[in-house]
């Protein structure tokens, strides 16, 4: 006869890994995941995605409350305000890092509340440029305003040489990435 699984909460309470034992139900968030002895190249990385986590998601959860809109919305409108010739789909999709699809439903969403439109190369019909109309512009310089102020505001608690210094070494740090990742 074997023995009885352990029960699920018993099984979620210790997590071993390399001999590091933790109560997997206190973690507070990715970073504290990992033990003293991890190494520190993974420890950076998790500390830059909780802090990305925590800052993406206040960005969110502002974006909701103060504009009724989302972060893909925004990122979206954020592209055209910089082109206002347009984008094509396929290009606004390789910007954002998502589908094709993802594009065309918050495309279509925008487009509804007139705050894009769609025009069609009259060279090539199959392919459609996106761009702010006037008033999904306006729409987008009020949130920009707000967005900008935010991040501002959640930075606020270290200096500005502290910035500088982070900003250079997350630079040094993006260098060697595409140097490394090109090979």
């Amino acid at each position: 006869m074997t023995s009885p699984l352990p029960s699920r909460k018993n099984a979620a309470t210790k997590v071993t890994r390399k001999g590091v034992e933790k109560p997997a139900e206190n973690v507070v968030d990715m970073e504290m995941s990992t033990g003293a002895d991890s190494h520190m190249g993974l420890r950076l990385w998790l500390r830059l995605l909780t802090t990305t986590n925590l800052v993406q998601a206040e960005l969110r959860r502002r974006l909701r409350t103060e504009f009724d809109t989302t972060l893909p919305r925004f990122d979206l409108m954020a592209q055209l305000e910089r082109h206002p010739e347009g984008l094509r789909m396929t290009e606004l999709s390789r910007r954002l890092m998502v589908t094709g699809g993802n594009v065309t439903g918050i495309t279509d969403q925008l487009e509804k509340e007139g705050l894009v439109v769609r025009d069609t190369d009259p060279e090539d019909r199959r392919s459609t440029a996106v761009r702010l109309t006037p008033e999904g512009r306006a729409a987008f310089d009020r949130m920009a305003v707000a967005h900008e102020q935010w991040v501002v505001e959640m930075f606020g608690g270290l200096s500005l040489d502290e910035k500088a210094r982070m900003h250079d070494r997350l630079g040094k740090l993006k260098q060697h990435l595409r140097k490394s990742l090109e090979t």
